[in-house]
């Protein structure tokens, strides 16, 4: 054997692999041939598309918005295509050929894109960071169905079949609400976009009867509706009202073959993955358009003009708990103005941003400068008929000291005072009655036991939350731990303190002792059993924390298990409410109370609401009239006096201290064109102290005006647009105990005016991909629109 026929011997198994050269396994597409794709990677810095090559057998499935697989780096990840075109910028020889493209089922449509892109844009996210939330996770079994025995049927006569229910339905709409009413119907046939703030009567099925005629008056003009609630419950109560105009649930047809037929599908993070994705499929290929459900239907594919509405708009439920912390009032109208639809934001406590939006008028400006943005803008309120609010509305009593002083009440001070105790004892003679008391919980907060301070007990050394922690002698601080020995009020020097919190056990006992005889039933998801869904009519107290309220079971020869509603409410530990923290404490609790209320047979039939301690009076005024707005007023010139949200843009910033500093420089809030930010100029309803003068600085001088007057609020030209950093907690993680001693998690808060809000947005989500791609060490994060500022 000659020297040229040798061959290195090598063991089996690691013979040298001969590698094929890419070009013999692939030919590139004739027309088209670069396809970009946004990739399922969460970095910001990878944000962008990325060119790839299509093959001339994928050329016909690789359309833009089909699901592909591609190698990027050294792993293979899945993208969507978002484009497709002739050339690119990328040297030829770095391009790369599209590995896979999935056939049939996940299809993201242009319109749905171009939603994508603005919504990324205006929360200042990535594309892929919507996509991940919008687009379900692809089950072949479900696009195995969808071939062998297309499941998916259009239901046909729906115009015929919601034509006489849905004349109803509005006939007795148009009889309780203002000319807004007509309005909204009108646009909802149109084909411009209109925005609308509703103010829903009081009541267990009101509102979301309103949005069942809403969406059913959407389908009846050929368009699309997604309404988006704020918890399953309420999708529920949705669902019913829409059955009960003739629509049907999106559900298996029990036939042999798997089909799936019915006219209003349900989105929830909730649902299983394979009716999830199926129910997207559905909605997708225009098989389904009526969308319902929690925060995950505010990505529903649908096309073309539609209705886009939310309940609750200021729920916490409503703000995204992942990267770019999307809120679902935002993209709902956002969407709605792509699409020329439709937006309506209904809830019983309207939201300041409501009112903000409501006082705009048509121009879109206020206090002379453009108060529109992405995610905001003018809109038109529609009320309730005063006439017919007056009689849906149960009889809402405040049992303040003053008024037990005025009726001469000589248990003044009780948790429950004698005029509450007659008054549930006579309401028990007719059904069950309801109290309502704050959340339960494991600590109990503390304040002062003087009558006339109730001051909650703070920390002397960092004035955080003092609380009674079981097992433990001594009161400890909320935040730092600290042990409060020897406590006395700085207020009014008093040593004695008194529960805030007193859980659903302590309050059944109490109860048990004033109504001797009566059942009691603890509804809390503290309780071993959890919350209790449906209760008897019948004569029973319940106990409630908020959101695990039971409803009322009424049997019904006709239809079964009717809704009833409570003969009384009683609303206990009122002056609760003094104590809660967030921007939104007052609306929250509001809103609360409200929906608490509604559960109260109306005033007509003897139901009667009972709020029991202190609270703000905007909070009690509004509940007993049952007029939101004027809560949603006093907070609009209150934020708009002390330049927070909605009268100004703000983004939050958090991380470490280091890393945060550094970005608040390179956006511009340190030293730069964004360190201060201009107040809008023009007056506003008075404070109850009267006019206010707001200079630069903060400070202001009272005037002797009472009430809601009308007086002139002038404000500053400008406020700093930077408040803090400040520290913050650090976050629950494995290595917490580590960071705890270096103390520099810090949050601060951006201020800018509307017209510059898309440029904050674009500027963060540069700084944080520039702090990822050259791998700064600390965590740096930052959301707009937050729902709380701490």
């Amino acid at each position: 054997m000659s020297y040229e026929d040798a061959e290195q011997l090598a063991l089996d198994g690691l013979a040298p692999r001969r590698r094929r050269s890419r070009a013999s396994r692939h030919s590139k597409a004739e027309s088209k041939p670069i396809v970009r794709v946004v990739l399922d990677i969460q970095a910001a810095h990878l944000g962008q598309t990325f060119d790839y090559l299509i093959d001339e057998k994928d050329s016909a499935q690789a359309q833009p918005g089909a699901m592909v697989r591609v190698r990027f780096g050294g792993q293979r990840v899945n993208g969507i295509i978002w484009e497709r075109t002739d050339s690119s910028d990328v040297a030829a020889a770095s391009l790369r050929y599209v590995e896979r493209v999935f056939v049939g089922g996940v299809r993201v449509s242009e319109s749905l894109r171009r939603d994508i892109a603005a919504i990324a844009e205006a929360y200042g996210g990535t594309r892929a960071n919507i996509l991940r939330l919008a687009i379900p996770p692809r089950v072949a079994k479900v696009e195995k169905e969808q071939r062998l025995v297309a499941p998916f049927h259009r239901a046909g006569g729906i115009v015929q079949r919601l034509g006489q229910p849905a004349g109803s339905a509005f006939e007795r709409l148009a009889g309780s609400y203002d000319a807004g009413i007509r309005d909204l119907r009108s646009a909802l046939h149109g084909t411009a976009f209109a925005s609308f703030i509703v103010d829903p009567l009081p009541g267990m099925r009101r509102a979301a009867s309103a949005l069942a005629w809403m969406a059913a008056e959407s389908l009846m003009a050929g368009h699309a509706a997604v309404v988006v609630l704020p918890d399953a419950r309420e999708t529920d109560a949705m669902m019913r009202e829409l059955e009960a105009l003739g629509l049907r649930r999106f559900a298996g047809n029990g036939s042999q073959t798997g089909g799936w037929t019915g006219d209003v599908a349900v989105l929830t993070a909730a649902l299983p993955p394979a009716d999830r994705y199926r129910a997207w499929l559905a909605i997708a290929t225009g098989a389904v358009q009526c969308v319902i459900g929690t925060r995950a239907a505010m990505y529903a594919p649908v096309e073309g003009p539609a209705l886009f509405a939310v309940m609750d708009d200021a729920a916490y439920q409503q703000a995204d708990g992942m990267v770019p912390y999307a809120q679902a009032r935002g993209v709902m109208r956002l969407r709605a103005r792509l699409h020329g639809g439709v937006f309506v934001a209904l809830a019983n406590a309207r939201s300041p941003l409501s009112q903000w939006e409501i006082d705009c008028g048509k121009g879109g400006r206020y206090g002379g400068v453009d108060a529109s943005s992405a995610v905001s803008g003018p809109s038109r309120a529609i009320r309730p008929l005063p006439s017919v609010l007056k009689d849906a509305c149960p009889w809402v009593r405040w049992l303040n000291r003053d008024e037990l002083v005025r009726l001469a009440d000589p248990s003044i001070g009780a948790r429950v005072p004698h005029t509450a105790v007659n008054n549930i004892r006579q309401a028990l003679q007719s059904g069950p009655v309801l109290f309502s008391i704050p959340a339960d919980g494991v600590a109990e907060a503390l304040s002062c036991a003087n009558p006339k301070c109730l001051r909650q007990a703070r920390c002397a050394r960092c004035t955080g939350p003092l609380q009674r922690v079981r097992g433990s002698n001594a009161p400890r601080c909320r935040w730092c731990g600290f042990a409060a020995l020897n406590w006395t009020c700085p207020n009014c020097h008093g040593e004695r303190l008194r529960v805030v919190h007193v859980g659903a056990t302590g309050t059944a006992e109490e109860l048990r002792g004033l109504f001797r005889g009566v059942p009691v039933v603890l509804s809390s998801p503290s309780q071993p059993h959890g919350p209790i869904e449906t209760i008897d009519n019948r004569p029973v107290i319940v106990i409630a924390t908020p959101g695990a309220e039971p409803h009322v079971r009424v049997k019904s020869d006709d239809e079964g298990d009717a809704q009833g509603e409570y003969a009384s409410v009683a609303i206990l530990d009122a002056w609760n409410s003094l104590y809660k923290p967030g921007l939104d404490a007052r609306v929250d609790t509001l809103a609360t109370w409200m929906r608490v209320a509604s559960m109260c047979a109306p005033r007509t039939r003897g139901g009667q609401v009972l709020l029991i301690g202190e609270t703000y009076p905007a909070i009690a005024q509004s509940l007993m009239v049952w007029d939101s707005s004027i809560l949603a007023e006093r907070e609009l010139q209150e934020r708009c006096s002390t330049g927070m949200p909605p009268a100004v843009s703000v983004a939050c910033v958090w991380g470490r201290d280091d890393a945060v500093r550094t970005a608040l420089e390179h956006i511009g809030v340190i030293g730069g064109d964004m360190e201060l930010c201009p107040a809008p100029q023009g007056s506003r309803h008075g404070f109850d102290q009267g006019a206010i003068s707001m200079s630069p600085s903060g400070t202001g001088n009272a005037g002797d005006g009472n009430g809601m007057d009308e007086t002139a609020v002038s404000f500053g030209e400008q406020w700093p647009g930077l408040l803090g950093p400040v520290p913050i907690a650090q976050p629950r993680t494995l290595n917490a105990r580590e960071l705890e001693a270096t103390a520099d998690r810090v949050k601060a808060v951006v201020r800018v005016p509307y017209a510059r809000r898309e440029e904050l947005a674009r500027r963060l989500k540069h700084e944080v991909a520039r702090h990822v791609a050259s791998r700064e060490f600390g965590e740096l994060r930052f959301q707009l629109d937050p729902k709380d500022l701490i």
